[in-house]
This record gives structure tokens, sequence and C-alpha cells, in this order.
């Protein structure tokens, strides 16, 4: 990680420790943990973000990450978030207003045999990381996570009325993919 970037974010925790977190969470609030973990998250969005703006302006040569084409955007992303220990990032339009992030060896993923996927705090990081780079409310919701045997971490990234719909469908037993077909 440059220094601008560690120096912008202040402090770096451990995947063990953001394991630790969870593990506690779990186990001294039950189902609650997952809000409290994407509350905590998106905390720390802002300080990611302008992390990602001082990282951005240093390789890319931009004063705001939101003047990067789309094709660079994607690569700044990756870049950004693999320098900061989180792993790889490619992304990818599903729909018109839903865009899929996706994490291979993501650093909150920790196979463990979930049942549901479980990387809330980065769900939270990222709502507020992407209300900032997009400058209108986003939401987050992972679709797919390592934790629970998949190849990969996927959150949808989209604003909160097309989540939810997508989410809605997803409870009646339709997969997010047909769901925003």
């Amino acid at each position: 990680m440059s220094t601008a970037t560690a120096g912008a974010a202040g402090v770096i925790v451990g995947k063990r420790a953001l394991h630790h977190l969870r593990a506690v969470l779990e186990r001294e609030t039950g189902a609650q943990a997952a809000l409290l973990l994407r509350e905590i998250g998106f905390a720390t969005g802002e300080e990611v973000y302008e992390a990602f703006e001082a990282w951005s302006r240093e390789h890319y040569k931009v004063t705001s990450p939101r003047h990067l084409d789309t094709v660079f955007l994607a690569e700044a992303l990756s870049g950004f978030f693999g320098e900061a220990g989180w792993g790889s990032v490619t992304s990818s339009e599903l729909s018109p207003a839903v865009v899929a992030l996706d994490m291979r060896e993501w650093a909150e993923a920790e196979p463990h045999g979930a049942e549901y996927p479980c990387c809330h705090f980065s769900s939270g990081m990222l709502a507020d990381f992407f209300t900032r780079l997009g400058g209108s409310q986003a939401a987050v919701m992972e679709v797919e996570c390592a934790s629970r045997g998949e190849s990969r971490c996927r959150f949808l990234v989209g604003s909160p009325d097309m989540l939810t719909y997508v989410y809605e469908r997803m409870t009646t037993g339709m997969s997010y993919a047909e769901a925003l077909a």
C-alpha cells in the first residue's frame, strides 16, 4: 500500500481482526451481528473513499476518481483494494442500474461453511464508498460469498430501490440474475 493510502486511512486492521470481530458479534448478538457489521462497515466508507481519492490522484493524476473513464475506474478499484489488502476487484454491468463487483480471495471472506453470504462489514463499507463515488445513495448486497464455499464474493451495487426489488424477487426463489433479467 502506498504512503498516501496508508496515511489517509490512518489505521490498518488485519484480516484476523476482521474475522474475530464477526465471530464475537455473532456469538454475542446472534442475528443482529449482520446489521451491526454493516453499520460499522458503513462508518468506515468515508475514510476508505478518501484514501481512494488520494490513491487515484497519485496513480492516475486526476483530482477525483469521478473523473476516471469507466475502464480506468475498474482498474483503479482493483489496484486500490488490492494494494490495501482487501483483494482484487473486477466489475461488470449486469443491467443499466446494477454493477457487479467480483472479489476473489476477499479479506473479509473466511471459508467456514456459512449458510448465507456474510461479508456484512464489506457491504456497509462499499455502500458508503459507492455513495460517495457516485454522488447519490448506493446500496450494496452480497449475493455470492467465498465464506459459504463459492469461488468468489459477488456484491451488487445499485440504488436502494433497485436492490430492494432484486432482494424481494430472491425471497420468492429467483436467482439475482433472474431478478435482473
